[in-house]
């Protein structure tokens, strides 16, 4: 009599299986991981933004909504490179106005209708980043004032 050594089909077939259920489970957890560390990345140019606002501030007595420019702040994201697909940074980060001069657009090229609120004058500031980290259409929207208070003013993780 032979013995025969290997699989059988249905041992092969709750192998695929498990497998499948533990990628249901992974897939989503490593993406909601990818969204939080693209949201440090804001936390990180925002916390910059508002130190080239206070430096912008204690030498003219204002604080500016252009970043960079003749009247600028000086600050724009490390690696800019004219805005869009090619950039290393993914949220949008400033103003309204012109790119490269009151905002800057990361790889997401989130809507600028989103940074709409944004502002500076005499009084304060309130700089945003904005981005669809999670791909679902709905932005993610952070703003940092002039006290260094850094606000979820939409969340795209909730």
């Amino acid at each position: 009599m032979e013995v025969r050594k290997g699989f059988t089909l249905v041992e092969l077939m709750v192998v695929v299986a498990i497998i499948a259920f533990l990628s249901l489970i992974a897939v989503p957890n490593f993406m909601r991981y990818l969204a939080k560390a693209k949201r440090i990345e804001a936390y990180m140019n925002l916390s910059s933004l508002c130190l080239a606002q206070k430096t912008y501030f204690a030498e003219h007595g204002t604080y500016s909504s252009q970043l960079q420019g003749a009247d600028g702040i000086g600050w724009k994201p490390e690696g800019y490179k004219g805005g869009g697909k090619q950039e290393s940074f993914y949220y949008t980060y400033g103003f309204p106005g012109a790119e490269g001069q009151n905002h800057f657009t990361g790889k997401l090229e989130t809507a600028l209708s989103d940074l709409s609120s944004a502002y500076a004058n005499k009084e304060g500031f309130m700089a945003y980043a904005v981005g669809d980290i999670d791909g679902d259409g709905e932005p993610d929207v952070l703003a940092i004032d002039q006290h260094n208070n850094i606000t979820i003013v939409k969340d795209d993780l909730a």
